[in-house]
């Protein structure tokens, strides 16, 4: 293990909490679209929603490219508007964990709504509460465990992200070389001791995770 390897780790850690923050806030909001709402064109946005979690992590990456490069429809009027592009950058790699985590935000979310009684909804509309309000202090309450559930998810998914990653941010030591492209770096030049080195310790973080998200997940309910 070097400073690089380290580095790496880091980098994974800062890439997959700040997705997570931003995946949050809106798979809640899509997942409330989803299950409360009711308008056309609703299981369309639920399969453009769900897209990333079945398409090769590649192939969602080429989108990603598609639409954020600087010559791509989003990614040419944020280069014209202030001479940045998102390409190549660790933001590039917060940007595709973060399409590809929201859809379990989203799915574990939603059913967690759903799954809130009818009565209780029907008794704080009765009390006069609007449907914002029946939503936050009703619905999201009684869903906790669900939100908590999909966040790490989420963070999980975000943490181990590859393909999209590398066709979005590349792999520039230092910059955009996440723990799992590293490894990939590391294996395929045949430097197997740092690879095994970061191997063991991104196995022992992410296990990490898991257990302490599920200690805090038993004693909060």
């Amino acid at each position: 293990m070097d400073s690089s390897a380290l580095l790496a780790l880091r980098l994974s850690l800062q890439v997959a909490l700040t997705a997570t923050i931003m995946v949050v806030p809106a798979g809640i909001f899509f997942a409330c679209v989803l299950a409360r709402g009711r308008f056309r064109g609703r299981d369309l946005l639920d399969v453009a929603l769900t897209l990333p979690l079945v398409l090769p992590p590649t192939v969602t990456g080429y989108y990603l490219v598609v639409l954020f490069g600087r010559n791509g429809p989003i990614g040419s009027r944020v280069y014209a508007l202030t001479g940045w592009s998102i390409m190549f950058t660790w933001e590039a790699a917060v940007l595709a964990s973060f399409v590809v985590a929201l859809p379990l935000m989203v799915k574990t979310a939603r059913a967690a709504f759903e799954s809130v009684e009818p009565q209780f909804v029907d008794a704080s509309r009765t009390l006069g509460h609007s449907e914002a309000s029946t939503f936050l202090k009703v619905v999201l309450p009684l869903s906790r465990r669900g939100v908590i559930a999909g966040a790490s998810l989420a963070f999980a998914r975000a943490l181990g992200e590859f393909g999209a990653t590398l066709m979005l941010a590349g792999n520039i030591p230092g910059r955009t070389s996440t723990a799992p492209l590293a490894i990939y770096s590391y294996a395929g030049s045949g430097d197997w001791p740092r690879a095994n080195g970061l191997v063991l310790l991104f196995t022992l973080v992410a296990a990490g995770f898991l257990y302490v998200a599920s200690k805090l997940n038993a004693r909060i309910f």
